[in-house]
C-alpha cells in the first residue's frame, strides 16, 4: 500500500500548492460557468488509492494481452505484416461503437456495475484463447490458433468499446478538477513502473518456456487475466457515480432539459460545438498518423533485426522507466499551464521520432545505445502525449452529456487508427516499400495533424508565448536559490 500513499496528499486544497506562475496567469484562464456536484472529500481518497491499484493490475492484464508480447505471438504463428495491422486495427475501429455505449451508461444508476459487467466479461473471453492456444499448440495447428486469436480480439474489443466512455465518465466524476494532471501523471507513473518490471518477466517467461514459446505466452495470459480480474475487484473500493444524479444541473439541482430529447438533441449540440469539432479533426488525424506505423516498430525489431523477444521486452521496460520518471513532472506542468500548449510542444518532438528509427540496424551500437536511447525519448514523450490527451478531453467536454463526447472522441480516432494500422500493413507489404519508408511517412503526417491543435481553445489552458518566458523565470530563480 506504501505504493499509494502519495495520492492522499494529491487531494490538499490546490490553494496550498498552487505555483506562482498560475497566480501570474490566472487571467489569462477561462474557468466554467458551472460544475458538476462534489462528491464528499473523505470519498475521494480512497477512491483514488482503489483506482490507481485497479491500474496497476490492469497494466499486468494489458501488457500480456498487447504489446511486444501478442506482436510476438502473431509472429510465431507465421502472421504477415498486412495481419498484424488488421489484428492491431481491431481494437480501435470498433470504438466506432462507443457512442452506443455511453448511450447505454448514461441511462444506468452506476457507473461501477456497468463497468463491471462488461469489462469482467471481455476480460474473461481470453480464457478461451489460453485454452485454444494448449490445445492449438499441441495439435500444431497454427493457423487455426491465428483465427482464434482474431475472435478472441474482436469479441474482446466490441465488449470493451460499450465501456471504454463509462469508465472515463467515472473516473472525471471522482477525480477533482484542479488535481487531474497530477493524480493521472501518478497513476500512470505506477502503471509504468509494473510496466518497467512486469513486461521484461514475462517476455523472459516466453523466450525460455521449454522449446515451445507458444505455450509460454498460454501461461503468460492466463497470470495476465488473473490480474485483469484482481483489478476489477479493486474498483468496488471506489465511491460509485449514479449517471441521473451526477448529470444534474448544479445550480437547478435538476436534470437538464430536453433529457427525453437526449438523441435528437446530441448530433445538433456536437455540430454547433466548432471547438469540439477542431479536436476531432486534430485527434483523428494525429491517431492515424501514429497508427500507421506504431505497431510495426516490434515487428522491426522482431523480424527484420531477428532480436530477442526478452531484448524487445527491455527495450519496452526503458520506456515505462522514462515514463514513470517523467509522469509527475508533466502532470504537474498540465495542471500548471494547461494540456494543449503540452500537446503542441511534446507533439513536435513525437513527429520526428519516427525518423530517428531510419539508420538503425542489428549491430552493436543500435542494439546497445541507439534503440535503447529512442526507447527512453518515446516512453518520455508518448506518456505526456497519453495523460494531456485524455486531461484535455475532460476539459472541453461539457457537464450535461461527458460520456457521449468521450464516446464521439474515442469512436472518430478510433477508426481513424485503425485505418492507419491497416494502410500501414498494406504499405509495409508493397514491393519496394520497406519499414524505414513507412517510419518516414508517418513523420510527415503527424507533423500535419498537429495543425488543428493550434487552434482548439482548453479552458485555463496558458498561451505558448506566455510558457516560455514564465518557464525562463523558474529556472532562473531555481538557479538563484541554488546559489
Amino acid at each position: 500500500m506504501t505504493m499509494v500513499e502519495p495520492v492522499a496528499e494529491l487531494i490538499e486544497p490546490l490553494s496550498l500548492q498552487a505555483p506562482e506562475i498560475l497566480e501570474k496567469t490566472r487571467s489569462q484562464l477561462v474557468l466554467p460557468s458551472k460544475t458538476a456536484l462534489k462528491i464528499p472529500k473523505q470519498d475521494i481518497r480512497p477512491t483514488l488509492k482503489a483506482s490507481t491499484i485497479d491500474g496497476v493490475f490492469a497494466t499486468v492484464f494489458e501488457s500480456a494481452t498487447g504489446g511486444v508480447l501478442l506482436s510476438n505471438f502473431l509472429l510465431q504463428l507465421g502472421a504477415s505484416s498486412v495481419e498484424i495491422g488488421i489484428l492491431s486495427a481491431i481494437p480501435m475501429v470498433v470504438n466506432f461503437l462507443q457512442p452506443l455505449g455511453a448511450y447505454i451508461a448514461d441511462r444506468t444508476t452506476s457507473r461501477h456495475w456497468y463497468n463491471l459487467g462488461i469489462f469482467g466479461l471481455s476480460r474473461l473471453l481470453w480464457l478461451m484463447l489460453v485454452v485454444a492456444i494448449f490445445w492449438g499448440s499441441a495439435r500444431a495447428d497454427l493457423h487455426q490458433l491465428l483465427e482464434w486469436t482474431l475472435v478472441t480480439v474482436f469479441a474482446a474489443s466490441v465488449l470493451g468499446a460499450f465501456a471504454s466512455a463509462n469508465w472515463f465518465s467515472w473516473m472525471a466524476a471522482v477525480v477533482p478538477h484542479r488535481l487531474r494532471g497530477r493524480y493521472f501523471g501518478f497513476r500512470n507513473s505506477a502503471t509504468s513502473l509494473i510496466t518497467l518490471l512486469g513486461v521484461p518477466l514475462m517476455g523472459f517467461c516466453v523466450s525460455t518456456w521449454g522449446t515451445d514459446p507458444i505455450s509460454g505466452y498460454g501461461v503468460v495470459l492466463f497470470l495476465g487475466v488473473l490480474a485483469g480480474l484482481i483489478s476489477l475487484g479493486c474498483q468496488f473500493w471506489m465511491v460509485d457515480v449514479n449517471p441521473q444524479v451526477y448529470g444534474k444541473d448544479a445550480e437547478t439541482d435538476r436534470l437538464p432539459e430536453k433529457k427525453e430529447n437526449y438523441v435528437t438533441d446530441f448530433v445538433p449540440s456536437v455540430l454547433k460545438d466548432s471547438n469540439f469539432l477542431i479536436f476531432i479533426l486534430y485527434f483523428s488525424v494525429w491517431t492515424f498518423a501514429v497508427n500507421l506505423s506504431a505497431p510495426f516498430f516490434n515487428v522491426y525489431l522482431l523480424k527484420d533485426l531477428s532480436l530477442d523477444v526478452s531484448l524487445v521486452t527491455v527495450y519496452s521496460s526503458l520506456s515505462s522507466g522514462a515514463n514513470l520518471l517523467l509522469l509527475m513532472f508533466w502532470g504537474k506542468l498540465a495542471d500548471r499551464w494547461g494540456n494543449r500548449p503540452l500537446l503542441i510542444a511534446v507533439g513536435l518532438v513525437v513527429a520526428v521520432t519516427p525518423l530517428l528509427w531510419l539508420g538503425t540496424g542489428n549491430y552493436p551500437f543500435a542494439v546497445w545505445v541507439w534503440l535503447p536511447l529512442l526507447h527512453l525519448l518515446g516512453g518520455t514523450t508518448l506518456g505526456a502525449i497519453a495523460l494531456c490527451t485524455n486531461n484535455i478531453q475532460m476539459e472541453i467536454a461539457p457537464i450535461e452529456q461527458p460520456s457521449t463526447y468521450f464516446a464521439i472522441a474515442a469512436a472518430v480516432s478510433g477508426v481513424a487508427g485503425a485505418l492507419g494500422t491497416t494502410a500501414g500493413g498494406f504499405l509495409a507489404e508493397l514491393p519496394g516499400m520497406s519499414l524505414g519508408a513507412l517510419f518516414a511517412l508517418s513523420a510527415a503526417v503527424r507533423l500535419l495533424g498537429l495543425l488543428p491543435l493550434i487552434l482548439v481553445r482548453e479552458p485555463r489552458s496558458v498561451s505558448l508565448r506566455s510558457i516560455v518566458p514564465s518557464f525562463v523565470f523558474l529556472q532562473l530563480k531555481r538557479l538563484t536559490a541554488n546559489d
